[in-house]
């Protein structure tokens, strides 16, 4: 594993400074108006004042894999996993003890001689990305399929020692489960009983069968948008319900869903009032659609459903049928979630969840605030550190916050952060039961009534169908679904309120049969759509998209009507109904459908999302993934256009030659805006379906000014950008590998190809090569002329060794406990200039220095390491080869035998 050394930095500042820029050592103090972290091994990391953070351990530096989950079991011990491999144990020094001591480490053995596996590396039991000490047991949530080198399978495992030997000699399996990987099983958590536990798993999980459903299991798509699945491959063959939440009994005999429609949320969380939530992930391919949802946090509740369907097919957080998220944190990979209520930390921090982001290193501070049944939220950057990959944390016994790096076999570490005056801090046993407001009473009441047919449910629940908060409404109308349907069937089609007829009829078309979509079509034509508040007319709209998604398109005179009540209507004010009156209408094959929605498309504008964290301010901090939100915040693509465009891609009828030459010289230019890594096959794929709906003697024509000409790779890429493709197979490069390759052997290369292989890995991006290419990096035409090929391979590989001053980001302190990174342009007296977008350095922060505690410059790079990892060792000499010649083509490397090259070298 590349570790970086002081020494070995210095070093490589000296001889490769032209290739990064300027010569400057990164071994810069932190310039500040407060005391700098003490200990080197968190010199990186920012916290809040008054605390304190200690480097641990690095089971990395010691051959023991990189650990991605964690549990304190009775003893104060901390029990941890490798993510491919085993469990260990570790007696911490306590907080306060000297900077020498360290962890003692055992690496546990489960089972006995004959239960363990032929590879004694697992010890018996390990790939564990969840972990729970509870009930006298050690319970392990295992994401592995099984194998020649490990036998367990994944699913929910129970440890015990039943002779008191303190070691785990008992395996139970309680439920085996299908899935694994990053969106397989995850966590296992104790539930606020003390009694039960929860899991969670993603979206990569098949749901086993249940012997209780809170979420009845009548799932769909529930989607008339064009169903486009992810271009890349990405979940193309998981449906609903996606990622799930399910309550267990501690002998793990019974399984209850609880929640479900989730991408691939990693832990569960509960606060002092019990209730519990999820950080969500986002699609990081998909950004810049219209479907794209920030990472979230999700509060979970009885039956809850959250949308999650395949490719595009995700539902708007404002649709009546699922939950819209406590607050949009923003782009990230979200791991660990956990609330602070025994943490001896001040009082802000007792009721906070801590959010983890793999990504960008970031753990954050949510503080939930009671609103209505549900609650608010705001986000406190607590932690972070740059690279900072952040698996999974917990409140110790001791109140001090503990936490791994790691994950993807990354280099891992522990940590634990403590407040100064934590002796100071009491914490309580038990808590006096938090006020909760009267909705959420009504909640909990509606929440019996998740359990099945039981009396009274249709009489409770049924007038809170109309209520305004969120959360009830959508409580009530699952109580209702759990009720035999004879029950309430007419109920609904008779109702007459607008908004509980709305809600019913959602319900009746999730549970009847087709014999009913007419009538529950001429219920809804009875609103009086325009005496409808903004989110009671999108209900409204959801409830005829679910009746005409589960049963079709009615009889030839009723859908004349249906169009003739909608289509007045079209187009409204708000982007989200014109999407929803869009699709409704162009599946009704309303004539009129097509003219409405092209003149959107031209003039539609965004809403804006409101994240936690700007997404400019996430870029400088882990390249490998923000230069992607760099390049798309450079050139958003249009969302509320987009959809509209996708939309029409499946219209049939309204098409006038006019419309369709507008139509797809629109999609022509869709293909200028730099989305996520989808994007381009998003749009491809969109203007595909519509080139299937013109005349064949028009396909040609329609073809070319659509923008067919743009595109490679199968219409997942741009032709420009898509060059050349990398042949492999590639590796892990070490520079002392690809040095073998490269000493003695540049001779007779291939110029073109070298030149190709320089955009390919996107070099060209940042850096000039003989006046092209980007200016983000410096121009490296006079590379070779002054530094050696293993320098030049130094710098590829491992990029953050030097930082020049002329390029490093700086990580800016505030006093509001949140930091800023970018590249310092300028200052003055009261103001800092901070550049966020190396692909937009125009675009300036201003950051007033007054609100500046400290700042120091940062230990990433703008630059990917690893870019030539996809590179076969000739198509590396290529590209260094052209490296080294500035591209050249009289070098001799172009010109020289082999043999005579390494003469002359």
């Amino acid at each position: 594993m590349y570790r970086k050394s002081p020494t070995r930095r210095a070093l490589l500042a000296l001889s490769v400074s032209l290739l990064i820029g300027s010569s400057c050592s990164r071994i810069e103090k932190a310039e500040t108006v407060a005391d700098a972290p003490l200990d080197p091994g968190t010199e990186k990391l920012k916290i809040p004042a008054g605390f304190r953070a200690e480097h641990l351990y690095s089971p990395s530096e010691n051959d023991q894999g990189s650990w991605v989950s964690m549990t304190f079991d009775d003893k104060g011990r901390l029990i941890t996993s490798d993510q491919y491999g085993g469990l260990y144990r570790l007696e911490l020094p306590p907080i306060g003890a000297d900077s020498a001591a360290t962890p003692k480490i055992e690496k546990l053995v489960i089972g006995d001689e004959a239960q363990i596996d032929s590879a004694k590396t697992h010890g018996g039991m390990g790939y564990a990305q969840g972990l729970l000490w509870a009930f006298n047991s050690l319970y392990v949530m295992v994401n592995h399929n099984s194998d020649e080198e490990f036998s367990k399978g994944s699913g929910l495992y129970r440890l015990q020692d039943t002779d008191g030997d303190d070691q785990f000699d008992k395996v139970t399996l309680l439920k085996a489960l299908n899935g694994e990987g990053e969106h397989g099983p995850h966590s296992v958590v104790l539930a606020p009983d003390k009694k039960s536990l929860y899991v969670v798993a993603g979206n990569h999980t098949d749901l086993p069968e249940m012997d209780a459903y809170r979420l009845p299991p009548v799932w769909k798509d529930d989607n008339l948008f064009p169903q486009i699945k992810d271009p890349r491959g990405h979940a193309n063959d998981r449906g609903a319900p996606g990622g799930w939440v399910a309550h267990v009994d501690s002998l793990g005999e019974n399984w209850e869903l609880v929640s479900a429609g989730y991408r691939n949320p990693f832990d569960l969380a509960f606060n002092d009032a019990g209730d519990m939530f999820a950080y969500d992930s986002d699609m990081e391919w998909d950004f810049g659609m219209p479907w794209y949802r920030p990472t979230r946090i999700c509060h979970v509740t009885s039956g809850s459903e959250y949308g999650w369907r395949t490719g595009n097919g995700k539902w708007s957080p404002l649709y009546p049928d699922n939950l819209p998220p406590v607050l949009n944190i923003g782009q990230g990979s979200p791991t660990n979630l956990m609330h602070g209520g025994k943490a001896r930390f001040p009082e802000k921090y007792n009721d906070a969840l801590f959010s983890f982001d793999w990504s960008f290193g970031i753990i954050y501070a949510v503080h939930l605030k009671p609103e209505g049944s549900s609650y608010s939220a705001t986000a406190e950057e607590f932690i972070s550190g740059s690279p900072l990959p952040l698996t999974d944390g917990v409140i110790g016994p001791d109140g001090a916050m503990y936490f791994l790096t790691g994950g993807r076999r990354l280099e891992s570490d522990l940590y634990r952060v403590y407040y100064n005056d934590y002796k100071e801090i009491e914490v309580a046993d038990s808590k006096p039961a938090p006020k909760v407001t009267e909705e959420h009473k009504i909640r909990e009441q509606l929440e019996k009534y998740h359990v099945g047919p039981k009396a009274g449910a249709i009489d409770f629940a049924w007038p809170y169908l109309d209520h305004k908060d969120r959360f009830v409404s959508y409580a009530a109308r699952i109580a209702v679904e759990h009720q035999p349907l004879n029950e309430w069937q007419d109920k609904a089609l008779q109702e007459q309120d607008p908004e509980k007829r709305t809600q019913a009829i959602i319900a009746l078309a999730r549970h009847g049969n087709k014999a009913l979509s007419d009538d529950m079509l001429e219920s809804l034509m009875k609103t009086n759509y325009a005496q409808l508040s903004e989110q009671e007319k999108l209900n409204l709209l959801r409830a005829f998209e679910v009746v005409l998604f589960r049963h079709g398109n009615p009889e030839p005179a009723l859908k004349k009507r249906v169009i003739a009540y909608l289509d007045p209507l079209y187009p409204a004010e708000g982007n989200e109904l014109n999407r929803s009156f869009s699709k409704v209408l162009i599946a009704l094959g309303d004539p009129q459908a097509v003219p409405k929605t092209m003149a959107l498309l031209e003039k539609a504008k965004d809403d804006k999302t409101e994240t936690a964290m700007a997404s400019s301010d996430l870029i400088l901090r882990n390249p490998q993934y923000g230069l992607d939100i760099a390049g798309m915040l450079a050139n958003v693509p249009p969302a509320q256009q987009t959809y509209l465009a996708t939309a029409l891609s499946e219209a049939e009828t309204g098409w006038t030659p006019e419309l369709r030459e507008e139509y797809f010289k629109w999609m022509y230019n869709a293909f200028k805006y730099k989305g996520g890594r989808s994007y381009v096959g998003f749009i491809d794929k969109a203007r595909q379906a519509a080139l299937s709906r013109v005349p064949k003697s028009q396909y040609e024509h329609y073809n070319t000014i659509s923008g067919d000409s743009l595109l490679s790779g199968g219409g997942l890429e741009l032709a420009e950008a898509s060059a050349y493709r990398p042949k492999g197979p590639g590796r892990r490069w070490t520079v002392e590998e690809a040095l073998s390759f490269v000493d003695d052997s540049l001779a007779n290369r291939d110029l073109e190809q070298g030149k190709a292989i320089f955009a390919a890995t996107l070099c060209k991006s940042c850096h000039t090569m003989g006046g092209e290419g980007g200016a983000v990096g410096p121009d490296l035409t006079q590379l070779g002329n002054r530094f050696t090929p293993k320098d030049i391979l130094e710098a590829i590989i491992h990029p953050d060794s030097v930082i020049s001053d002329q390029y490093a980001a700086t990580i800016f302190y505030l006093k509001d406990g949140s930091s800023v990174v970018g590249r310092l342009t300028n200052e003055d007296e009261s103001t800092y200039y901070v550049a966020q977008n190396p692909f937009a350095p125009q675009t300036l922060r201003e950051l007033p220095k007054s609100n500046v505690t400290r700042k120091q410059t940062s230990d990433v790079s703008p630059m990917v390491p690893h870019l030539i990892d996809r590179l076969n060792p000739e198509e590396l000499k290529d590209l260094m080869a052209y490296l080294i010649s500035g591209g050249n083509k009289n070098h001799k490397v172009y010109t020289a035998s082999a043999k005579a090259s390494a003469k002359t070298e």
